[in-house]
């Protein structure tokens, strides 16, 4: 048998096949289940991304040349839902206000490394992001996420963007330094292809240091979670669950809480941000995965599955009739992209542009296309339900 990762068809056997589609499989799926359930998801995709080469290497005899242009397509895949995803449950509408600026400022970086290939952007640009929707969401698995002030987001996201993410992205793309090697050459003095087993043995103590370091900061976890304010409700990860106290509406009568409300006007322009989220993002996704295609090509592409998903929402509105769910959307939407950019390519067509590649950017795109629209109409209806629009006024009843 073969398969084709990225690059050239090469020979792999059923095992290899079995365990690529797995993967590939579980970094498709996995970040669908953010919206639900928001820490263990995320969390889960992060981790699948960090191992997904290792597995590769380790259990198969694949190809991997190419796969690292998909492999970033995804990263941005699973961080636009998790972004999508906070206006389907976020409450504290000041906190959603630094998302969506620590989200877009990523995604401009991003793009400027991918134009420019300089490794110093993604330094500039950091992925604040994503430790801070952790962050949001752990808060949210026991607190109201209301409690939050002004002060307190702001604090919660500079810490994360200092003290862990400046580190850790000069660490990758500035030294450009592989965890692995420098723990088993420079910590515990073995080479970087003897076993964990080997390193271990040779500097003991080392092992025990660094299990004592884990052991304190499990413990000052333990010491902090202790002196947090109380819990607002018993520990849970599905945001569905039923809460002891309306999260959607505001609450006049704390001050520290903020709320729904927040002085920025948010959500005011939702067409706008769509035309902007799909900009950034699909350029990333043409440029990571070397669509060959001239820019006015890519941007009546994106154009064309815009327009026309938005021409099928409308005329089933029109007639009366509304998506059974968000599975039965994306299919139909999907299908439909599908169909529209197979004859996009042929009709524009020179020999340049590779249609898997279009095929994948395609149903990426569609994904969040579907869920943009989705959750955008869930939060605005909400918004509605407590009197408000979606730039913060008041609704007139």
């Amino acid at each position: 048998r073969s398969v084709s990762v990225g690059c050239p068809t090469v020979d792999a056997s059923g095992s290899d096949i079995a365990i690529f589609l797995l993967v590939v499989g579980a970094r498709f799926l996995v970040p669908l289940l953010i919206p639900r359930f928001p820490l263990p998801a995320i969390l889960a995709a992060l981790v699948i991304d960090a191992a997904d080469q290792t597995i590769f290497q380790q259990f198969t005899d694949l190809n991997l040349d190419g796969y690292q242009s998909y492999d970033k397509a995804l990263d941005i895949y699973y961080l636009t839902i998790a972004y999508l995803s906070v206006y389907r449950n976020w409450t504290n509408g000041f906190a959603v206000d630094v998302a969506r600026f620590l989200w877009y400022y990523r995604l401009v970086g991003v793009v400027l490394f991918e134009i420019t290939e300089q490794r110093w952007l993604l330094l500039v640009f950091p992925n604040t992001f994503e430790y801070y929707f952790i962050a949001y969401a752990f808060i949210r698995t026991m607190w109201d996420p209301r409690r939050l002030g002004h002060r307190a987001v702001v604090g919660m996201a500079a810490f994360i963007w200092i003290f862990i993410k400046l580190p850790q992205e000069w660490w990758i793309h500035i030294a450009q330094l592989d965890f692995t090697d420098f723990m088993k050459e420079t910590v515990f003095g073995v080479d970087s292809a003897d076993s964990w087993g080997d390193a271990f043995a040779n500097r003991p103590l080392v092992l025990v240091a660094i299990l004592a370091a884990i052991g304190g900061l499990i413990a000052l976890g333990a010491w902090v979670l202790r002196r947090m304010p109380p819990r607002d409700w018993s520990f849970g990860v599905d945001v569905d669950r039923p809460a002891p106290v309306d999260l959607w509406a505001p609450d006049d009568k704390r001050t520290d809480l903020d709320g729904l409300a927040s002085p920025y006007v948010s959500l005011r322009w939702p067409l706008f941000e769509k035309i902007a989220l799909l900009t950034l993002v699909s350029s990333i996704f043409a440029m990571v995965l070397r669509v060959d295609a001239r820019g006015i090509q890519i941007i009546g592409a994106i154009t064309l599955v815009v327009l026309a998903n938005a021409g099928i929402s409308t005329l089933l509105e029109r007639r009366g009739t509304d998506w059974s769910s968000i599975g039965v959307q994306f299919v139909a939407l999907a299908a439909a992209n599908t169909v529209l950019l197979i004859v996009y390519a042929f009709v524009i067509g020179d020999g340049r542009i590779n249609l898997g590649n279009s095929l994948f950017f395609g149903l990426l795109l569609t994904v969040i296309i579907v869920l943009f629209d989705r959750f955008r109409a869930e939060r605005a209806e909400r918004l509605a339900a407590e009197g408000m629009s979606d730039g913060r006024e008041p609704v007139e009843q």
